[in-house]
């Protein structure tokens, strides 16, 4: 019943949330950007803007950069993080980004960008004339009796675990996560659509499987869940708000990794075999090295358990 963080694995639910507007023609998968987005005052500053569409960045290919990684943002964040109420809302994470060149032309390659789906958040919810932590709860999360997924849009987080990181770490952040039992020492709010939720590792794994089996909502949806652009030739590419590997010892694996300071994820469904799994880590430091290890052993123990299921 631990919870943590999920970090950008929210994104999966942000990619649900377009598919299912999309299938109530509240909007287009073809729709550009600036139809939803042109008349708010930085519009004409924003990478690409006059010619991205909604599925670019679905699949990260908009050409825009992340604000995580500018040093305007790491900065902010050190000097904000302890204030009261949100320190850096939707579309303050914008303004990291605004006035910088594009990374590549609309749709020609992939490049992660968080400030993407900020963008896709600012877009439901014009579509749906409503919030999109609200839209979620009605579509997915209540439905799906997911009662152990909740929005990460406060610093008290009820069943929250203590998540640590280092204590040189360029945001300035406390190196542990939380000074009181279910209390962030900083807000998470200001993630929102760029992850936004904390959960336990079953909830994810239900989401997981409901997702991918087709399951979370009524309609056909999978073809446009996993339309996808490569991202490493012959390994994996990404669809919305999905990653997908074809080619792995258990057959295709579909899902998303998750890091943000003090937690590391991971959630995957492997299709041959209707199998999911989330692990959850309450640590982000040496996250690379620590969570490429962890999958491969996630990989053996789904592999033996299949194994005696199978006997």
């Amino acid at each position: 019943e631990s919870r943590m963080l999920a970090a950008s694995i929210g994104k999966t639910f942000v990619g649900a949330e377009v598919l299912a507007l999309a299938q109530e023609g509240k909007l287009g998968l073809d729709d550009a950007v600036s139809r939803w987005l042109g008349d708010r005052p930085w519009y004409a500053r924003l990478p690409n803007g006059g010619d991205i569409t909604v599925p670019q960045l679905l699949t990260h290919t908009a050409g825009l950069p992340d604000h995580v990684y500018q040093e305007a943002f790491a900065t902010a964040l050190s000097q904000r993080w302890q204030a009261t109420g949100n320190p850096l809302p939707p579309e303050a994470l914008v303004e990291f980004i605004l006035d910088k060149e594009p990374l590549n032309e609309p749709g020609e390659s992939f490049h992660y960008s968080d400030t993407g789906y900020i963008l896709l958040g600012l877009i439901i919810e014009e579509a749906a004339d409503g919030s999109f932590y609200q839209e979620v709860d009605r579509r997915f999360l209540g439905p799906l009796n997911l009662d152990q997924i909740t929005p990460s849009n406060r610093r008290e987080l009820e069943g929250l675990a203590a998540g640590y990181t280092a204590v040189d770490n360029p945001l300035g952040l406390p190196p542990k996560t939380t000074p009181a039992p279910g209390v962030m020492a900083w807000n998470p709010a200001l993630e929102w659509t760029g992850g936004g939720f904390v959960s336990s590792s079953r909830d994810l794994a239900r989401w997981a499987k409901a997702l991918y089996e087709g399951k979370a909502m009524e309609g056909d949806y999978l073809g446009e869940l996993f339309r996808t652009v490569p991202v490493v030739a012959g390994k994996m590419s990404y669809g919305a708000g999905v990653g997908v590997y074809e080619d792995t010892p258990l057959g295709p694996v579909y899902g998303h990794g998750g890091r943000i300071p003090g937690y590391i994820w991971s959630m995957r469904y492997y299709s041959d075999h209707r199998f999911a799994v989330a692990f959850q880590v309450n640590t982000d430091i040496d996250a690379d090295k620590f969570a490429e290890a962890v999958q491969d052993r996630l990989a053996m123990l789904v592999a033996e358990s299949l194994k005696r299921s199978d006997e």
